[in-house]
């Protein structure tokens, strides 16, 4: 494969590219760009954190799951490319400095990295820029007291690239189209769909995986839309986590809340959301929510499409209702009065996998619930609906005794596992306590712990 792009402001052209060769390897081993670091080889640490640019914008991504043949037609900065071009430090760089923001230093080009972005941006929220990138040193408080020193300072010049200016030509795996997509993968139905790589890419560097046939699907454009109605937000799969977030604000907002805790700054502008329904995680955080709001999948095969709803997708541990050559292809999500709480239960807040993702949709009028939707991550070995709980809401007062009686149904609907996160009996307890927790909400009680103060 032939890929070009811009390194640190200067074209690069790469020829017989290995489609699974990291960013990361390729910037240390080929170009000797030691700054960008292996931490976790994951996508956890940031350590490995570039700038990416294309027509989007800005972006901070890890470089150690980012593939070379998803940098065609874009501009890539690494820690060494952030100064102008007679030695002269970005506000960010003199910052880390004044405010002595590093201490061993393995971690500060990946916050560097991180810091420019978010500087680019404009943006101010600097706890949600950074949770990305780990530090063992510092405590933080330094670092962000460099980030807020510069936020009046002007973005410099000499990081205005301009990535629309390369030859993007289509390549023969990286098609521009969902229609060349589906001719591709119907012809290749064993072949590996890669869209931000935040799953796939752990597959190379963890799991050492030949990928065999492969489609980069980062320049499927069609496949990057929304479009909104007065009853439906149509999605395309390869919208990334960040931009959902964005949308999702202005409908779902506590939908949008738990998708600011999805991954990091990094993994959420890389990840897709077809990409988390297809992988078919039981601890994924988008399908509770979708099957709760009541959403529907489109999927393609060649030309013919047909639509499921969510929760008929999953339909046992590590395996979907999705045919050889099938992909997502569309999330139907109706609009309406907004009623979707989403509660993540995680050992850390930021970046970390759910022990516990709830999330409930329950209706009531004149004091009668009319309506109840109630899914669940890591309670099964699927992504679930609390079917026998629902049944016990359904037609009942909304009351805290209605409540109780439904909390003790879960057990019929679950039975979870106990693992590394959470044992089952925590788990149940926990699933209950969400179910409580909304009623309260519902009546206008405080129940977030973030909420509370002195």
């Amino acid at each position: 494969m032939d890929i070009t792009f811009l390194l640190n402001g200067s074209p690069v052209a790469l020829s017989g590219v290995d489609p699974t060769m990291t960013l990361l390897d390729w910037l240390r081993e080929d170009r000797g760009l030691t700054g960008t670091k292996e931490g976790c080889n994951e996508g956890d640490c940031g350590a490995c954190t570039v700038m990416v640019v294309d027509n989007r914008g800005h972006k901070a991504l890890n470089a150690c799951i980012l593939f070379l043949p998803q940098l065609h037609g874009r501009a890539i900065r690494t820690v060494e490319g952030m100064q102008g071009s007679n030695g002269e430090l970005h506000p960010v760089q003199q910052a880390m400095i004044d405010c002595h923001g590093s201490q061993c230093g393995f971690c500060t080009p990946g916050f560097i990295t991180s810091m420019v972005v978010g500087h680019t941006q404009g943006r101010t929220d600097h706890d949600n820029v950074l949770a990305g990138n780990l530090c063992r040193c510092t405590g933080y408080a330094p670092i962000i007291r460099a980030a807020q020193s510069v936020e009046d300072a002007d973005p410099p010049e000499w990081l205005d690239d301009q990535p629309e200016t390369l030859d993007a030509s289509p390549q023969a795996f990286a098609p521009e189209s969902s229609d060349a997509l589906a001719a591709w993968y119907q012809a290749h139905p064993d072949g590996t769909l890669i869209a931000g790589a935040t799953d796939v890419g752990l597959w190379v560097t963890k799991q050492l995986r030949d990928l065999g046939n492969v489609a980069f699907l980062n320049r499927c454009w069609d496949l990057k839309r929304f479009d909104i109605t007065d009853d439906t937000i149509r999605v395309g799969a390869a919208v990334t986590m960040t931009e959902l977030g964005e949308t999702m604000q202005l409908h779902y907002p506590s939908y949008a809340e738990m998708i600011r805790r999805y991954g990091s700054e990094q993994v959420r502008n890389a990840a897709t959301l077809g990409g988390n329904i297809a992988n078919g995680s039981p601890i994924g955080d988008n399908p509770p929510a979708l099957i709760a709001i009541g959403a529907t999948l489109v999927l393609r095969k060649g030309d013919v499409r047909r639509e499921m709803a969510m929760e008929d997708f999953f339909v046992d541990y590590g395996k979907q209702d999705r045919a050889p050559g099938e992909f997502v292809e569309t999330i139907i999500i109706p609009r309406g009065q907004d009623r979707l709480r989403c509660y993540k239960l995680s050992k850390r807040f930021d970046q970390d996998i759910s022990a516990v993702c709830g999330c409930f949709n329950i209706s009531a009028e004149d004091g009668q619930i009319k309506s109840a939707r109630i899914a669940f991550g890591g309670m099964a070995g699927i992504p679930k609906r609390a079917a026998r709980a629902e049944a016990a809401l359904i037609g009942q007062p909304w009351t805290t005794d209605t409540i109780q009686t439904a909390t003790a149904a879960f057990a019929q609907d679950f039975e979870p596992l106990s693992d590394m996160r959470a044992s089952a009996g925590y788990r149940l307890e926990t699933a209950k306590n969400m179910l409580v927790r909304y009623f309260n909400e519902a009546q206008g009680t405080a129940t977030s712990v973030l909420e509370v103060t002195s």
